[in-house]
């Protein structure tokens, strides 16, 4: 008798994950690139949510990717999973080599699917603005360079913190000058300030600001409410937005000159980020370009982060 050995052709996945401080998408791809699953989870940027937070969210969402897909683990492998993520990149190393069962596991910022999409693959610029902010290239050699995502701490300019830090630093003078029941009407940003922590006066809301556990996503998540205000043309929130975007056009302006001292044709620019692509701050953005003689040709960016992961998984 002959004995014939089955052979048990497997099917592959590979995993995807773009992890932001708002937060954290995750896709399943089959080996022609489609989508299989897909998963959402918390913000998971260490800076924020501190590194074990920010771990177990990953872990987690990884589970509970695979858990959805119901794919046969019997007859499926994982080949690849590819984390993008903000934060620190020492960190997210380290959580890498931790991973198992998840195939070849690689790291990269949160940045490189947005220039994915920007230039796809191409020489070109980055600017982002979202939690938190960066600028990103890619040269005529194909080295990429990152810039800026210092982080709260430092700063991020462009960024929600940055927008929610300086609008909510006006809100507070404006309530130490004008306590509640005086005679005197708050302003539109301190009246925002009070609809967004539920606070009614000065001294609670600092207090929040400074020991509450959520604040530095509090603060962050004030920039939509200054957005609106500046495309409702209230001064103050205009002038928020301004200088902050014009902080992250000289950290742009800056970039260009030493990556692209000499181009003589048009860079393709992706702009990535709520903030970038609202009304008021796309004003604010072309404004500056067109001042400062940019030879880029910019290009609002409306598709989400999570599709340059995709195509960047089929490169791997």
């Amino acid at each position: 008798m002959y004995s014939v050995t089955s052979v048990v052709t497997l099917n592959t996945y590979k995993i995807g994950v773009d992890g932001g401080g708002t937060k954290t998408e995750l896709i399943l791809v089959d080996a022609a690139g489609e989508i299989v699953t897909r998963h959402l989870a918390a913000g998971c940027n260490p800076s924020q949510t501190g590194p074990e937070r920010a771990r177990t969210i990953l872990t987690e969402a990884l589970t509970a990717l695979l858990a959805q897909s119901k794919i046969d683990i019997q007859k499926s492998k994982i080949t690849t999973t590819a984390l993008y993520m903000a934060g620190s990149p020492p960190f997210w190393a380290e959580v890498a080599a931790s991973l198992t069962d998840f195939g070849q596991v690689t790291t990269a910022p949160d940045s490189a699917p947005v220039l994915e999409l920007a230039t796809a693959g191409a020489p070109g610029i980055v600017l982002h603005a979202g939690t938190g902010s960066f600028v990103i290239t890619r040269r005529a050699d194909f080295t990429i360079h990152y810039t800026g995502g210092l982080g709260w701490k430092f700063g991020d300019p462009g960024s929600g913190y940055d927008i929610g830090r300086r609008a909510l630093a006006l809100a507070l003078l404006d309530m130490q000058a004008n306590p509640p029941l005086s005679d005197h009407r708050p302003s539109p940003l301190a009246e925002a300030l009070v609809n967004h922590t539920g606070l009614m006066d000065y001294a609670t809301n600092s207090r929040f600001f400074y020991t509450d556990s959520e604040a530095n996503a509090k603060i962050s998540s004030f920039a939509p409410q200054v957005l609106t205000l500046a495309e409702q043309e209230y001064g103050p929130a205009q002038q928020v937005l301004a200088d902050s975007i014009t902080d992250l056009a000289r950290l742009t302006d800056g970039v260009i000159h030493k990556y692209f001292p000499k181009t003589t044709v048009k860079l393709p620019c992706g702009v990535s980020g709520r903030i970038l692509n609202s009304v008021a701050g796309a004003f604010a953005l072309r404004s500056l370009a067109s001042k400062l003689d940019w030879p880029v040709e910019l290009n609002f960016i409306t598709t989400p982060p999570i599709e340059g992961v995709r195509r960047l998984l089929l490169k791997l």
